[in-house]
């Protein structure tokens, strides 16, 4: 059965009259939870979620980083410079943490490369083109896996020998070992204070995260979704 005919999704895209205004008002309602971020990064997520659903891409309308999360994840980020994702899916929050702050540089890893992130690179300007690198290489490599041979196009360049990361966000296979392997290849290059962040933090299908933050012995602070603990605390 293909997981697109299910009931939930049916329902998400309208079979009916009803179904459809019911989409319409629930499209209305994630546009209006869009008010805490800054314009410009709402206005490309409107522009992102009107892309999703003339391409079908469902990854994108599933699994996008809720306004609300985004939000304290720009919070966080403050003046950061160089910030690190592991976990790309669709590229949405590397190209909104670009876009919240001229001058920053998003780097993000995933071990599978997906043509959905150049897609929705396409929505903003050349200046934040440029300072977006989305990198095939599992996030456990450190700043090594993106080092590769050779040109690469927009979007997908290596990034330079790394300064301090201001900011790293974990968002990737949420599995105890792997989450656990990603923090220490990392740990070296973080600027003091810097915040690390984890993705679906006590979520109940992904217990791997909380067991690797509990084995690290990590401090810090659950906020939304997400579990912040800044490095030297």
């Amino acid at each position: 059965m293909n997981v697109w005919d299910a009931a939930p999704v049916r329902r998400v895209l309208g079979d009916t009259g009803r179904e459809r205004l019911r989409h319409r008002v629930s499209e209305l309602r994630w546009a209006a939870r869009l008010a805490v971020l800054p314009p410009r990064v709402a206005w490309f997520q409107i522009r992102a979620r009107r892309r999703a659903w003339r391409t079908r891409d469902y990854l994108s309308l599933l699994s996008a980083t809720r306004a609300a999360d985004l939000r304290i994840l720009l919070e966080l980020a403050g003046d950061s410079r160089r910030v690190v994702e592991l976990g790309t899916a669709t590229g949405w929050t590397a190209i909104s943490m670009a876009l919240a702050a001229p001058g920053r540089h998003v780097s993000s890893y995933d071990i599978v490369q997906r043509p959905e992130p150049l897609r929705y690179l396409e929505l903003v300007g050349p200046s934040v083109r440029e300072r977006v690198r989305f990198i095939t290489a599992p996030g456990s490599a450190g700043p090594a896996g993106g080092d590769r041979p050779g040109p690469a196009g927009p979007g997908e360049q290596s990034p330079a020998p790394a300064p301090y990361v201001d900011m790293l966000y974990i968002d990737s296979s949420h599995e105890r070992e792997q989450t656990i392997a990603e923090v220490l290849a990392w740990r070296p290059v973080l600027r003091p204070g810097a915040p690390i962040v984890f993705d679906d933090y006590r979520h109940p299908d992904f217990p791997g995260v909380a067991e690797a933050i509990a084995e690290l012995g990590l401090s810090g602070q659950a906020r939304g979704s997400l579990f912040v603990h800044h490095t030297g605390r």
